[in-house]
């Protein structure tokens, strides 16, 4: 069993020319305390290395300090990286600090590519707040599948009920993975429409659609 790296090693690891180095100090902050780690994670923030600063940025959203909050709103709304733009918004979602709601919601209606707007849509049902009705709904006429696929997972994670019908439409998508994202979000909204749909679903000619569905009426206590 190794011996995990002292913060000096991690620190000087960090500075060292070789991108694998820097790549394995970043890793081994797994184990070290938010308040210690966010320091050590923003020496790379604006690493040469894409991979790098895309793992840093995660790593702000998985190690919640009193900073991690301001940078990952700025990288959101202003790096030029559309990679590291959606980095951002997914983190934001992780870091599960309600004051994300406005700036995500922006970046949904304003961002001009489509994988900051998915990443977007997944962090707002992160957030559970049913305040991302409106965009999530809007997000459901979205060109991108994997878009409607996070809108609809999204509204079965702020457990909107007014949602139901905007969903139900999706029941006979082309889309096994829509199709499925559409049972897991009726599990979290009871009613008679959901279950008589998931009944449907149950007998999907996809197995991964028909078991999301047994699991949801059985959540559902059906």
């Amino acid at each position: 069993m190794n011996e995990p790296l002292s913060l000096e090693t991690i620190a000087t690891q960090l500075e060292s020319e070789n991108s694998r180095d820097r790549m394995l100090a970043l890793a081994s902050l797994r184990e070290v305390p938010p308040i210690q780690a966010v320091p050590l994670i923003k020496k790379v923030l604006n690493d040469p290395n894409l991979p790098i600063r895309s793992m840093a940025v995660f790593a702000l959203g998985i190690k919640p300090t009193e900073e991690c909050y301001p940078i990952l709103v700025e990288l959101l709304e202003s790096d030029p990286d559309y990679g590291i733009r959606a980095d951002a918004a997914g983190a934001l979602g992780y870091l599960g600090d309600i004051r994300a709601f406005e700036p995500l919601v922006r970046a949904f209606y304003e961002d001009t590519d489509w994988l900051v707007r998915f990443s977007a849509a997944v962090s707002l049902g992160n957030l559970k707040d049913i305040r991302a009705h409106d965009v999530l709904i809007e997000a459901l006429d979205s060109k991108e599948i994997v878009v409607q696929q996070a809108a609809i997972a999204a509204l079965g994670e702020i457990k909107d009920q007014d949602a139901i019908d905007a969903i139900l439409r999706f029941a006979q998508s082309e889309d096994w993975l829509i199709r499925q994202r559409l049972c897991e979000a009726l599990g979290n909204l009871p009613s008679p429409k959901s279950i008589a749909a998931l009944k449907y679903l149950a007998k999907d000619s996809h197995p991964q659609v028909a078991k999301a569905a047994e699991l949801s009426l059985e959540r559902l206590g059906e």
